[in-house]
């Protein structure tokens, strides 16, 4: 009879992961995973070795979540004698918090049992935490937790961000792993057991591979993957050719949010499941290492030839991820241009903004379906709102802490429900000026999870069923606002990501065309400042060894979209050179290293006549009476292609 198959999920972080990842990490991570299979009647799970309890009855309590694998049809005698053979594999000292843990064992067990896998978002975590600029951080910390004396030490990634930049407390997320790891490796042992030091080193993603079902797994979720079939007891040539295979685990694995990179592998041919597989792979030399593309072999390697495995695995990593064409182009004016967000620093008068925004709520009908009082308004505003905002030019200033930030944002979304668009510019401005403190942009990026709560929720959602009509006041001030959500690394990927990239969108491309020529200059700043920050993630995917790869805020259709607005409004520029230079330059990075830059946007920009439209704002009336006149604009804009980067608009 078939016996049901379940995975219990605990999250080791007691939920401080969900409250704290996105500003630690600038990525949300729901939870740092812990799993046990549960069958036949017991719970099983790998931590201090292999472990069996009652299910639900480990030291980590009640399960969070509970996941149906399915059933099996292999008997619990057949089972235990498999977990027999895996003690010998799952080994204590072989614990890896990222890359040997309980998730590699349930896998494996869940492949035993039912021939698949555990969730996809549970396996991808250890790649998702590296691939932020803060898990490359702690990446050196992370290893010394697990190193076995005398092992070698991958250096530290020269485009890691130092730990104090990529988090606002380092020194709080390195304690909270260490108590993650401490809870992750206990098991069944007593408490007062000293803790065992892994053989194994984090170096990259390298996988330790006990069955084919994680084999075909790893193949299935990777475009590149190099796998080594090797005997480290008995075969001398494999333990020569370790070292370089795990510094080409480093160098070249999948450490980047584009996903360029391999996977790398082991299989243990001393154990009987790394037998198995090496006879279903046809394995006769050790070590035999074997290249995957798209979940093909394509080529295999027999012997421990260093050179040679650097070769083969150079030439996957090329037909996986071909260089982007632009690689190979001179462009000194493009590279030279910066790519830090235009802001709007200036202060307003805070006192004037607040009179004349609590002269609009006394004027106004208060809405019944309202339930905090104008009275109420009017208390948060003077007497938390405004001393804090006053206090930025001070030092040091006043903390903007959440109980502040938590009573602002309910008095705004008040006074959005009850105001009309013409009277809340002086709020949109208020919160414009808070978002340069990078504590008001990180507690923004928290919300995620009720982001009508947000001010950049709230005002993009006022106004974005009629940018037409809108008021010129309002419409300024919410683009300097959104303008300025890019000094924070961890806010502006919000704005290109879900319902609110959309929005922006809207607004932007009816803005670039306004008739107001300070709404077109704050439209430019805003569609250069994403543009620039796609640019940066393409130039780091490039130096981290990436291709052409897509980051999870690249998208064809959107991209295409801005291109054809900003030419459109490039064209239609006449007068504001600040407007062309800021437009052309935003042109530059949505093309420079775009993935979709031979599928789409060559095309798109012969159909535009991009190029006759950037070189026609040279000539007299294309600018002004006589045309583009400022040199830093005719390079850095790149409107003379022998000075810069017009080889991206095409022949």
């Amino acid at each position: 009879m078939p016996e049901p198959v379940k995975l219990y999920v605990y999250d080791l972080s007691s939920g401080m992961a969900k409250q704290m990842s996105l500003q630690l990490t600038g990525r949300q991570i729901d939870g740092i995973w812990h799993t046990s299979i549960v069958v036949f009647g017991k719970e099983v799970f790998y931590g201090q070795g292999i472990d069996i309890t009652p299910p639900g009855r480990s030291h980590h309590g009640n399960p969070l979540h509970i996941v149906d694998l399915g059933t099996t049809d292999i008997d619990e005698g057949t089972f235990n004698e498999y977990l027999e053979e895996m003690r010998e594999h799952y080994t204590a000292d072989k614990y890896h918090l990222l890359e040997f843990n309980c998730n590699s064992f349930t896998n494996d067990c869940a492949a035993f049992l039912t021939g698949g896998s555990i969730p996809d978002f549970i396996k991808d975590l250890p790649s998702d935490f590296l691939s932020t600029p803060f898990g490359a951080a702690l990446r050196p910390t992370i290893d010394a937790m697990y190193r076995r004396p005398g092992a070698m030490q991958p250096p530290l990634p020269t485009n890691a961000a130092p730990t104090s930049m990529a988090a606002p407390n380092p020194e709080l997320a390195a304690s909270i792993l260490q108590a993650v790891a401490a809870q992750a490796q206990q098991g069944m042992l007593p408490s007062s057991a000293p803790p065992l030091q892994a053989t194994e080193s984090l170096v990259a993603p390298l996988h330790q591979i006990t069955n084919s079902a994680s084999l075909q797994s790893l193949l299935r979720t990777h475009k590149a993957v190099v796998v080594n079939f090797s005997d480290m007891i008995t075969c001398p040539p494999c333990r020569v050719i370790a070292p370089v295979y795990e510094q080409l685990a480093h160098e070249k694995g999948v450490k980047t949010v584009s996903g360029a990179g391999a996977a790398f592998a082991k299989i243990d041919l001393s154990t009987p499941p790394g037998k198995a597989l090496g006879a279903e792979w046809s394995v006769r030399v050790m070590p035999t290492f074997m290249f995957f593309l798209d979940g093909k072999k394509i080529s295999e390697m027999k012997g421990a030839d260093a050179n040679e495995l650097r070769s083969q695995t150079d030439l996957l990593l090329f037909q996986a991820f071909p260089p982007h064409p632009h690689n190979s182009l001179s462009l000194p004016a493009m590279q030279a241009l910066s790519l830090n967000p235009i802001l709007f620093t200036q202060a307003p008068a805070l006192d004037t903004a607040a009179n004349k925004l609590m002269s609009f709520v006394t004027s106004t009908q208060w809405p019944s379906n309202v339930t905090q009082s104008q009275t109420d308004v009017k208390q948060v505003l003077f007497n938390t709102v405004l001393p804090y905002l006053k206090s930025r030019s001070n030092t040091p200033p006043l903390s903007a802490n959440p109980i502040l930030l938590a009573s602002w944002a309910k008095t705004t979304s008040t006074l959005v429900q009850a105001l009309p668009l013409e009277s809340l510019f002086p709020l949109v401005d208020m919160w414009r000026l808070a978002l340069l403190d990078s504590s008001v942009a990180t507690w923004c990026a928290a919300q995620q999870s009720t982001p009508n709560t947000t001010p950049v929720h709230l005002f993009l959602s006022k106004v974005i069923s009629s940018v037409a009509s809108a008021p010129r006041a309002y419409l300024l001030t919410l683009l300097r606002l959104l303008s300025n959500t890019f000094s924070s690394p961890v806010l502006a990927p919000q704005l290109l990501l879900g319902q609110v990239k959309f929005s922006m969108t809207a607004l932007l491309v009816s803005t670039l065309l306004h008739e107001d020529a300070s709404v077109r200059t704050a439209a430019a700043s805003l569609v250069f400042n994403a543009a620039a920050f796609l640019q940066k993630g393409r130039v780091d995917a490039v130096k981290n060894g990436g291709g052409s790869g897509k980051s999870d805020i690249e998208d064809e259709d959107w991209e295409v979209e801005l291109v054809s607005a900003v030419v459109e409004a490039i064209d239609r520029e006449k007068v504001n050179e600040d407007v062309v230079h800021r437009l052309t330059a935003c042109l530059g990075c949505l093309l420079r290293l775009s993935p979709f830059y031979q599928s789409q946007m060559t095309s798109l920009l012969e159909v535009l006549q991009a190029k006759s439209i950037l070189k026609g704002k040279l000539v007299k009336g294309g600018c002004g009476e006589n045309g583009i006149r400022h040199m830093e604009v005719r390079e850095s804009g790149s409107l003379d292609p022998g000075l810069s980067w017009g080889a991206l608009l095409g022949p």
